[in-house]
């Protein structure tokens, strides 16, 4: 009988741990299909040779190649989303603890594309809180949700392009700060390795510490 009982004790565990690599496996999967076409995009922004099958599988020439590639992204975007949705209300962020390195940032990269980041926020800010994902992953996120409100960003991380007011031309400016004279420091406290104008720098983005949200609106048309 004590042997028996030990038996039924183990199928739990067992079922557990598939269960749980389960997750790992499909979250690695979605994060395949995350990135794939962004990297062939970046490639294609960049001028930088692709093969020829992508060109033959899409059946376009390069010129349109960019155009099919996000209309399947967007699709890829929406199906990612709605999945870790499900995840994320019957289990919580997939963090560290349940899904290992890098596999907990999976579920970050998928809802960061949502225009609704709100909706997820104390999922992630619990998860930076606990170490189950990097806090600035967190930061980047609040960022985000700050800039959408048409609010200064306290980290950052935050690029926008929008037309110049002037000459309706556009031009990608990193967005304001709030406080920008410690920005540096908040950014070193959540993990954020490149200061401001560093990072504003790699992508080729315009930094003005000063620009407040009310120059923003003289200089720039804001809303999307």
């Amino acid at each position: 009988m004590r042997f028996l009982l030990f038996a039924f004790s183990l199928l739990p565990i067992s079922a557990f741990g598939q269960s749980i690599n389960s997750l790992k496996r499909e979250l690695d999967s979605m994060y395949v299909l995350d990135q794939r076409n962004r990297i062939w995009l970046t490639k294609l922004g960049n001028n930088q040779p692709l093969t020829d099958s992508l060109t033959t599988l899409y059946k376009v020439d390069r010129t349109k190649l960019a155009g099919v590639l996000w209309t399947e992204q967007i699709k890829i975007d929406s199906s990612n989303l709605k999945r870790a949705d499900v995840i994320l209300k019957q289990q919580g962020y997939p963090g560290k603890t349940k899904v290992g390195l890098p596999t907990n940032e999976v579920v970050f990269y998928i809802i960061q594309h949502a225009h609704t980041v709100d909706n997820y926020l104390p999922a992630v800010k619990k998860a930076a809180d606990e170490g189950e994902l990097p806090f600035r992953q967190y930061a980047l996120m609040l960022d985000r949700s700050l800039m959408y409100a048409q609010k200064p960003q306290l980290y950052g991380t935050q690029v926008a392009c929008r037309k110049l007011r002037s000459s309706l031309t556009s031009r990608c400016f990193v967005w304001p700060i709030e406080d920008y004279r410690n920005v540096n420091q908040r950014r070193k406290q959540a993990g954020l390795l490149l200061t401001v104008a560093e990072n504003a720098l790699r992508v080729n983005a315009s930094y003005d510490p000063s620009l407040t949200m009310e120059s923003a609106r003289k200089l720039y048309i804001l809303e999307l």
